[in-house]
Formats: structure tokens, C-alpha cells, sequence
């Protein structure tokens, strides 16, 4: 056994107690959501607070709290279908809440850009932020129309990735390239769905029957 594959089973076995724990205290799964937000808003102040003397230290604290976030994104599923409570509804609030948790963390990078009057990185971070915002759109728009829409790269998991390694690299300025692969590769999701949405009902449209 490698020990890649030595360390995912070790994670996954502790992901597994705790999902077990949490099971067992009968917490609402929406109640986890909810918490995931709550400490991603946490992480959204540390970036704000951030100022040119501290701001290494608040983005390593902020990366740090979203990796935190992360495993209540990664449990709130798994303790629904472990105790029978997946839901529509439940489906519905994660997907809310996770657009709210990405809006609190570039919200929050835009007050620390903002502070530092760098003005093209509050417009960068508003890009992203739209663009971030606009592939879960097309996805749940395209869904409604065609069934399925999971091409393109940029998720809302990579999209978290790409956030940590900048806040917890920033001491190299790891935030400001990361922003730029999140504004190119989040565009080209979108266009890659509106074009993938085009295709599919063109497609369609054509297998209907004649009249």
C-alpha cells in the first residue's frame, strides 16, 4: 500500500468517527450547514481585518478557518443520509448557504483590497466573485432545462482550494495569482456551460418530432 493511499484511508476513517459522533447527536444536517457559514463568515473578517503589518498572519488564519468550513461541507451530506434526513429541501439550503459562504470570503477580500486603496485588485475580486456566483448559475439554470450541466473545470471545491493556498501562501503573494486563475478559469467554465447548454437544446430541438 502506498502511502497516499495509506493517508486517504486514514482520512477517510476519521472522517467516518466523526460523521459517526455527529450522527449520534442527532444534529440537524441544516444545522451543520448553517455553522459552515458562520465560520466562513469568520474567515471573511480576517481578510478584512487584514492591514499591510498583520495581513500574512490574518490570510494564514483565514485559510486556516475555511479549512475548518470545509469539514462541515464535507459532513452536513453525509450525516443527512447516515441518519435518513436527506431532504429536497436540505439540498436546496446547502446550495443557498454555499453561495452566501463564497460571497462572505471575496467580501471580504474586497475590505482588505479596499483598505489598501489597491483599486484593480476590489475590480479583480468582483470579477471573480461574479464569475464564481455565474457558474452556479448556468449549472442550475442549464439543469432546469437539459437534465444535466457538470462540464467545466472551475467548482465550487476548486474554487475553495484555490482561495486556501492564497491566504495560507500569501507571505509569497500566492492571493493575487490565485484571483487571476479563479477569473480565467471560472469564465471559461461559464462560457464552456452556455455553450454546452446551446448544443444540448439545439440538439433537442431537432429530435422532436415533426408535426
Amino acid at each position: 500500500m502506498t502511502w497516499t493511499r495509506a493517508f486517504g484511508n486514514g482520512s477517510g476513517w476519521l472522517l467516518q468517527k466523526i460523521v459517526n459522533g455527529l450522527a449520534l447527536s442527532r444534529i440537524s444536517p441544516n444545522t451543520l450547514t448553517f455553522i459552515g457559514l458562520i465560520i466562513n463568515v469568520v474567515a471573511a473578517f480576517f481578510f478584512g481585518y487584514a492591514r499591510a503589518d498583520n495581513y500574512v498572519r490574518m490570510f494564514l488564519y483565514a485559510g486556516l478557518v475555511i479549512i475548518g468550513a470545509g469539514l462541515f461541507d464535507m459532513v452536513d451530506g453525509r450525516v443527512a443520509r447516515q441518519t435518513n434526513q436527506v431532504s429536497v429541501f436540505g439540498a436546496f439550503f446547502d446550495s443557498v448557504l454555499d453561495r452566501y459562504s463564497d460571497v462572505a470570503l471575496f467580501f471580504g477580500l474586497l475590505v482588505f483590497y479596499a483598505r489598501g486603496n489597491r483599486f484593480f485588485y476590489v475590480f479583480l475580486v468582483a470579477f471573480v466573485m461574479t464569475a464564481s456566483l455565474m457558474v452556479s448559475y448556468t449549472r442550475a439554470r442549464a439543469e432546469a432545462l437539459i437534465g444535466s450541466c457538470k462540464v467545466g473545470f472551475m467548482e465550487r471545491p476548486e474554487r475553495i482550494v484555490l482561495v486556501i493556498l492564497g491566504a495560507l501562501f500569501e507571505r509569497w503573494d500566492a492571493m493575487a495569482p490565485a484571483l487571476w486563475v479563479l477569473a480565467i478559469m471560472a469564465t471559461i467554465t461559464v462560457i464552456h456551460r452556455i455553450r454546452y447548454t446551446y448544443v444540448e437544446t439545439e440538439r433537442r430541438k431537432l429530435e422532436l418530432p415533426a408535426r
